[in-house]
């Protein structure tokens, strides 16, 4: 029997969506942007969980940053790790991977990490969204490849509108809406499953 496809591709770049086994914590309904992931024992993933906006402005934290980010401009909850340190995301401008990187360094297609320690003012030309979370998401090596496995998450696509989304808290069933059946069925399950 072969593998679904919603359970093959985890690569840098891709989207994990939780599935209804995963019913509570920061994981529950949430869209995680994959920025690193290495296969086997010894490799490990790294992402930020893209649909939990906080209510802390940018500006009350990283006053330098506020005017950069986009709508809305507010921390975003990235993960259960390191919840006191921050990690940025930006969208580069097209031909921004050709640029000499100036606090920026690309990851995949046209995302880059900021180094939230730079000038913005060398930055801002390279980017056209960004996007700062609280904390990140992380996985030891083999770890999401078992989770995936067990029916926890989705392997999805990303498109660059779901890192930069005005309504990140609509992003569980606007990314699922968009897939192929089965998966675009679970866009209409329940907050509660026993309201069905």
């Amino acid at each position: 029997m072969s593998t679904p496809w919603w359970r093959s591709g985890l690569r840098a770049g891709r989207l994990l969506i939780a599935t209804p086994e995963i019913a509570d914590g920061v994981f529950r309904r949430s869209v995680v942007y994959l920025i690193e992931h290495e296969e086997g024992d010894s490799g490990g993933s790294l992402g930020v969980v893209l649909n939990r906006p906080t209510r802390t402005p940018v500006g009350a934290v990283l006053a330098d940053w506020h005017d950069l980010t986009t709508a809305p401009s507010v921390l975003h909850e990235g993960g259960p790790v390191q919840q006191d340190g921050a990690l940025c995301l930006g969208q580069l401008h097209p031909g921004g991977a050709d640029l000499e990187p100036r606090g920026v360094r690309p990851t995949t297609g046209d995302v880059g990490l900021v180094d939230l320690d730079a000038d913005t003012a060398l930055v801002a030309p390279q980017v056209s969204a960004l996007r700062i979370f609280a904390g990140h998401s992380g996985w030891d090596g083999g770890q999401l490849e078992d989770e995936v496995a067990d029916g926890a998450w989705f392997v999805v696509p990303s498109r660059p509108a779901d890192l930069f989304s005005p309504e990140p808290e609509l992003l569980w069933r606007t990314v699922l809406r968009r897939q192929p059946a089965p998966l675009w069925w679970l866009s209409t399950f329940p907050d509660d499953p026993a309201d069905n």
